[in-house]
């Protein structure tokens, strides 16, 4: 059971997330799908998080994919298309979740055209949007398996929209693995359709684009 001490400090942390998100569509998508205070602070990625983040990844594909993925799907999304972007952390708009120096989650979004992949991606481009008339992206999204349905992720995603809709973006895109697609209607996505990509050594996933109109 946590301290006293601890349980104030996860109050002030989430305290200040809610605060950056006063004067958006609605307090927080994190507070009313998972009203519990969680100890970590949420910040945006640096370089230097880049090893951790890694490793994050990695643990959140093998540990949360498995009823959706074979083992060889996801080690070949790892190999090939899951990992950090270098731009996302260059451009101030991926976030961590830091839980006293431990990283439980990351998610970001994005001014650039590429829809998805990290920097070993090869179908990438690195291409502004035009807010006016083309949707921001929201990327790589990844929670550690022991920190899960905590409601990290709708905290992110809530920090990722309201930053979107403050660059003057109107809309949102993503493409989602299977195992994500609750957490995103959950938070007002859509998407019906799913398409496949090649991961290599014959391996192929199902992925789910998603949109939603920002208001």
């Amino acid at each position: 059971m946590a301290s006293i001490q601890q349980e104030l400090q996860a109050s002030i942390s989430f305290r200040s997330q809610l605060d950056e998100f006063s004067g958006s569509r609605s307090i927080s998508c994190a507070l009313r799908y998972h009203p519990h205070l969680m100890p970590y602070t949420l910040r945006k990625a640096t370089l230097a998080d880049r090893p951790a983040i890694e490793q994050l990844i990695a643990a959140s594909a093998r540990g949360l994919s498995r009823e959706d993925y074979s083992d060889r799907q996801i080690e070949g999304a790892i190999k090939t298309v899951f990992g950090v972007d270098t731009n996302l952390i260059l451009d101030g708009t991926y976030f961590v979740a830091d839980n006293d120096g431990e990283l439980i989650g990351c998610g970001g979004w994005s001014k650039r055209k590429t829809l998805f992949g990290g920097d070993q991606y090869a179908s990438r481009d690195a291409g502004e949007l035009d807010p006016k008339t083309e949707a921001a992206k929201i990327r790589a999204f990844f929670i550690h398996p022991e920190h899960a349905r905590k409601g990290i992720a709708r905290a992110v995603l809530d920090r990722c929209e309201a930053e979107a809709k403050s660059a003057g973006f109107q809309s949102l895109e993503l493409m989602s693995t299977l195992p994500g697609i609750k957490l995103y209607e959950a938070c007002g996505y859509r998407g019906d359709d799913r398409v496949e990509l090649d991961v290599g050594e014959g391996a192929v996933i199902e992925l789910a684009p998603m949109r939603k109109e920002l208001r």
